[in-house]
């Protein structure tokens, strides 16, 4: 008699091949040739009695019935993988993966971790900073730190959203004499090359008209122009909070006190249909510590 759950193996490949959209990538994700991921395929098709793919222009879809059947498997995978971390439990030394931003990691989040690693000894801890997608989340990390935005199956729950305002080396402030924001206009700005529009939106705010906001030298974060403007080499668009420790220490200062409130804030990320305990539990230890942090303003859920 036929066993009436499809075969494991076939599963898994149809899940990753429908999720990396090719049979290439997903062989490449599970270690096994190319040629495996089409049998499997096939294997399962043939369990079930329809086609799961088809081919459009080159391009590896899903066929109807399999974009029906796809988010049956997925969660089926989920809630497996969900019992399965809690019989293991987090008592035995169970590993958090976090996926965060280097900016957001190095200013904010590594600064309070040690208050969350005392809370839960036996857990341990892996902090990513390197680039990754967030289909990450369903099997190589536990949770990401990201700007909003919008992913199927992923919930993004705001954190803090940050705030934008020049900063500057303190003995460059007292030399120079800026005094009003109209000042900047007779120093080097340092811009931050996926935010160009930063200076143009302070200095609108600021009342400051005809200023050349296109000069100055370009950096592909805002750690690295702060950490120039460390050096007086200028005047940089820091965001708080993460600029926060470096203007307690007295290595930059704040010339102005008008802050721009950013658009988008910083989220929490994570699956929306499993919620592991060791997950939960960050969870509640960084919505705390969003609430509670200076500068950051809590963003209301709904």
């Amino acid at each position: 008699m036929q066993s009436r759950l499809p075969p494991l193996k076939a599963l898994r490949a149809f899940e990753a091949a429908a999720r990396t959209c090719s049979f290439t990538r997903a062989a490449e994700e599970l270690n096994v040739t190319q040629t495996a991921i089409s049998h499997q395929v096939k294997v399962l098709e043939g369990w079930i009695g329809f086609r799961l793919f088809r081919r459009l222009n080159n391009a590896l879809v899903l066929t109807e019935k399999g974009e029906l059947y796809l988010p049956t498997v997925r969660e089926a995978f989920d809630r497996l993988r969900e019992s399965t971390d809690q019989l293991k439990g987090i008592d035995a030394g169970a590993v958090l993966t976090i996926s965060a931003l280097p900016n957001f990691a190095l200013r904010w989040l590594v600064p309070r971790l040690p208050r969350f690693q005392a809370l839960h000894p036996t857990m341990r801890i892996k902090l990513l900073t390197a680039p990754r997608a967030l289909e990450a989340l369903y099997d190589e990390i536990d949770v990401a730190i990201r700007l909003d935005g919008e992913a199927a199956r992923l919930y993004f729950e705001p954190l803090f959203q940050g705030s934008m305002f020049p900063v500057m080396h303190p003995a460059l402030y007292e030399d120079e004499g800026l005094r009003t924001p109209a000042d900047l206009r007779r120093f080097t700005l340092l811009h931050v090359l996926n935010s160009l529009t930063d200076w143009r939106i302070w200095l609108t705010a600021a009342g400051v008209k005809r200023a050349d906001v296109e000069k100055g030298p370009r950096f592909d974060s805002y750690a690295l122009a702060t950490e120039a403007a460390c050096h007086r080499w200028g005047v940089a668009m820091a965001w708080g909070p993460f600029i926060d420790e470096d203007l307690r220490r007295g290595r930059l200062v704040a010339p102005f006190d008008l802050k721009i409130l950013r658009e988008r804030a910083w989220c929490l990320v994570y699956p929306r249909n499993v919620r592991k305990q060791k997950v939960e539990l960050f969870r509640q230890w960084i919505l705390a510590e969003a609430q509670a942090g200076p500068n950051a303003s809590r963003v209301e859920t709904q």
